[in-house]
């Protein structure tokens, strides 16, 4: 994908989980292909950012020769698999790749949510087929946007996620590209609105967990250079991509504090979202990341989305403030999304602080 800085490479590595020598290879090839910036996605992928387009085969090839490209087919969809699997728990994704494989193409973005762990991982990510818990504990898949879903076995898991992306498919929902648009149109089929998931469970902050520590990525973006560091510091058996922005560092039990990564759940960046915004994005017209961390210590504790354009990539979801680039200036939407009416117009960087301290 083209981007301001040059090509992007996107991989989702399959189970969301590279071992740290991979990593270190990926770090070492953003360097030497691209600009050396890497990043995070909100869809748990990740990506190796400014590779040129003299570059970009053999940067190809060379990930190939390290065996890091994802081996599971998904016809367009992306597979995110909750971060805190434990062994034996991640077979169900290679059955839906290979369902969804025999499908005729998804739209690009199209994605599944596997989130059959004992809580509720990934209800903020963005999918439109999930697979969760209900309150009792057993499977289901659900429609992104619906409140209910089917109730399904392990076996008969992958078989359900296939037939709902087929009738997603045969009932024109290609046109509008994500499922909780596609429902306002068709009903579902009878049988797969029956049973309510699983109440969420709190996105987890920075620090310590079971598998690991969780260390946050600032705008899920950092320099290959830095990754290295923090791989020397941690030693982690692997690294885990989230959607939360953050890197699961599987192993390394021991305290990480590398410097220029988010560490505790009170840093002020850790609820704000911006994409990389101008030069870097040639949608956008704005600098999005430097007004974001100028914003930081001002705002509450809630959700700040900055946008470099209407589209909203990186959170393409509501939030309680969303600041949206537009010919050089900014827009403010209050408790939406990007891409909604926003209730002041054409303001400056300076406009923008007044208005969230309630000057305007």
């Amino acid at each position: 994908m083209m981007s301001g800085d040059g090509l992007i490479l996107r991989l989702r590595p399959d189970q969301g989980r590279i071992e740290a020598a991979g990593f270190r290879t990926l770090c070492a090839l953003a360097r030497r292909y691209g600009n050396g910036v890497m990043e995070v996605t909100s869809r748990a992928s990740l990506q190796l950012r400014g590779v040129s387009e003299a570059g970009y085969p053999d940067l190809l090839t060379e990930i190939a020769a390290a065996g890091l490209m994802p081996r599971l087919p998904q016809n367009g969809a992306g597979i995110i698999v909750q971060p805190f699997w434990r062994d034996g728990a991640t077979g169900l994704e290679a059955e839906i790749a290979e369902a969804l494989g025999a499908l005729p193409p998804l739209p690009a973005k199209f994605g599944i949510a596997l989130d059959h762990g004992a809580a509720p991982w990934l209800f903020e990510t963005s999918a439109d087929i999930r697979v969760e818990r209900c309150a009792e504990g057993r499977l289901i898949v659900r429609a992104d946007g619906a409140p209910l879903g089917r109730p399904v076995t392990p076996a008969t898991a992958a078989d359900a996620v296939a037939a709902l992306a087929t009738w997603f498919l045969e009932t024109d929902g290609a046109a509008v590209r994500r499922m909780h648009r596609h429902l306002a149109t068709p009903a579902l089929p009878e049988g797969w609105a029956t049973v309510a998931p699983a109440s969420p469970t709190a996105t987890p902050d920075p620090g310590p967990s079971p598998l690991g520590p969780i260390v946050g990525l600032s705008f899920g973006q950092a320099e290959a250079v830095a990754l290295e560091m923090l791989i020397d510091q941690a030693e982690p058996v692997a690294i885990r991509m989230t959607p939360w922005r953050a890197l699961l560092l599987e192993g390394a039990m021991a305290p990480v504090s590398a410097e220029g990564f988010i560490h505790r759940a009170g840093d002020p960046l850790r609820l704000i979202e911006a994409c990389p915004g101008a030069p870097a994005c040639a949608s956008a017209t704005v600098d999005t990341r430097s007004l974001a961390r100028a914003l930081a210590e001002r705002m509450p504790n809630e959700r700040l989305h900055v946008s470099g354009c209407a589209k909203g990539c990186a959170w393409p979801r509501r939030a309680k403030t969303v600041i949206v680039g537009r010919e050089g200036r900014f827009d403010l939407v209050r408790d939406g999304h990007a891409w909604d009416e926003p209730a002041l117009q054409g303001l400056t960087p300076a406009e923008i602080g007044d208005a969230l301290v309630g000057k305007e």
